[in-house]
């Protein structure tokens, strides 16, 4: 099945194409290659061709967590060997993988870096997820989406989530173009993504799904709650798979994995508030936190959380940070795009999370799964294929 040839053998996506941006753009150009040539010279994924595609992202469907609960998902179990571990980007939260998803670039490029970061120019955090008094996210986010890009190629596209999404300041930032129909429970946008896709010659049909990702903040990713849920969306996503039409392929991904972390095992600013000296705002989340700083602070800030956190965590400047390419292809990095990243960063390596308890609501505070960081266990997401069965030339 998905990523994998007649003879059983695995195919490998091209160097460059194991990242969340590289899905949307493969989709695009295997059901329009003649007319997706912004993506010629990028390496994308070896997609087959097919004439309509349904895109399903499961909010905090990690690869590796997959894998280790896949006995509660037949029918995703069956595809796994075939299936493409792919890399989120950093961070691993779902505000920056929805840009990366939605216009098939990097962080750097699109911009949303994060889940709360720096409004520049006006001394203020925005969160990415809520867009809470938010900038214009078209001029926050000013790149094409694929989707628009779609829909330009004469391909209708159908977007399908909670009927809150609409019109949000991240889906206007990152998920923009074509229609939107809400629906809530999951059979319910399976139907509607069933409707979408047989009732267009040509199509692009995206479900989100995000009740996984709220059950393991809550329970846990290694809960039985959590177990549950992969059961009903499996079976929803194979009533999928059997519904489309044959010249149309299934792709399921996700925007990050997840990792329980003790709550005895999470430094408390308001308890240690010395490491915010020098600090004027705190970004980022619990596991990748963004400290924009003071000028001429940075550096001992950064020695500070070393000092403090040692091997737990790993510690960089934004300048280092972004030559390394944490946030994509340094040539890509947005000058409008540099000032949003925190002056130092810090990511969890060990199950260990920082939170500040007395700014954080209680319900955050209170959750156990979290992501954001560059671990495997958050980072890595899987893309599984349902090839079309046949496929008519344009």
């Amino acid at each position: 099945m998905g990523g994998a040839d007649a003879a059983g053998g695995e195919l490998r996506p091209p160097a460059g194409a194991d990242r969340l941006d590289a899905v949307l753009p493969s989709v695009l150009t295997a059901i329009a290659p003649t007319g997706s040539r912004p993506y010629a010279a990028r390496p994308l994924l070896p997609l087959p061709p097919a004439r309509r595609a349904v895109v399903v992202l499961v909010d905090g469907l990690g690869d590796l967590l997959l894998r280790r609960r896949a006995g509660h998902a037949p029918f995703l179990r069956e595809a796994l060997g075939a299936a493409y571990t792919l890399q989120c980007g950093f961070p691993s939260t779902t505000a920056t993988s929805m840009g990366s998803f939605g216009t098939g670039l990097p962080p750097g490029a699109h911009g949303l870096v994060g889940y709360e970061v720096l409004v520049p120019g006006e001394d203020r955090i925005l969160n990415e997820l809520s867009w809470e008094d938010g900038p214009d996210p078209f001029a926050w986010q000013p790149e094409r989406t694929v989707f628009e890009l779609a829909g330009s190629l004469e391909v209708a596209v159908t977007r399908i989530g909670p009927g809150f999404f609409d019109g949000s300041g991240l889906t206007n930032a990152a998920l923009r173009g074509g229609r939107f129909v809400a629906a809530s429970a999951l059979s319910a946008r399976v139907d509607a993504a069933l409707a979408a896709v047989r009732a267009a010659d040509r199509a692009l049909v995206y479900l989100y799904w995000g009740d996984l990702d709220k059950v393991g903040h809550v329970h846990g990713a290694g809960s039985w709650q959590w177990g549950e849920e992969l059961e009903s969306v499996d079976r929803e996503l194979a009533r999928l798979a059997a519904g489309v039409p044959s010249d149309t392929t299934v792709v399921v991904t996700a925007d990050h994995g997840m990792v329980d972390i003790p709550f005895e095992r999470r430094l408390d600013l308001a308890l240690e508030p010395w490491l915010l000296d020098g600090v004027a705002h705190v970004g980022g989340e619990p596991r990748a936190v963004q400290l924009y700083c003071r000028p001429g602070a940075a550096a001992d800030v950064a020695a500070a959380w070393r000092d403090r956190l040692g091997a737990a965590v790993q510690v960089t400047d934004r300048a280092a940070a972004v030559a390394a390419g944490l946030f994509g292809d340094p040539a890509l990095v947005a000058e409008r795009v540099l000032p949003r990243i925190g002056d130092v960063l810090v990511s969890c390596v060990d199950p260990i999370a920082v939170v500040d308890s007395g700014r954080m609501r209680p319900e955050l505070l209170a959750l156990l799964g979290l992501h954001g960081s560059v671990t495997p266990q958050e980072a890595a997401i899987p893309l599984l294929v349902w090839p079309a069965r046949a496929h008519a030339s344009a």
